[in-house]
């Protein structure tokens, strides 16, 4: 296609950006790497509770 740049887009923003970049800006990976431990804390706190709640049933099932 005739005039189009290649380019990229931000993986936070949309924001077009250069094909070898992945962020457009400091505050865009910031936000990402946030994201990201906030995803896995949450994964975390949810296996924990599986693990719990399977724990309760083998331990308070009638015998």
């Amino acid at each position: 296609m005739p005039g189009i740049v290649p380019h990229r887009h931000c993986v936070v923003c949309g924001k077009a950006i250069e094909p070898e970049e992945v962020f457009c800006s400091d505050r865009c990976e910031k936000k990402y790497e946030e994201e990201r431990k906030r995803q896995r804390n949450f994964m975390i706190f949810m296996l924990l509770l599986l693990f719990g709640l399977l724990m309760m049933t083998f331990l308070f099932t009638p015998k």
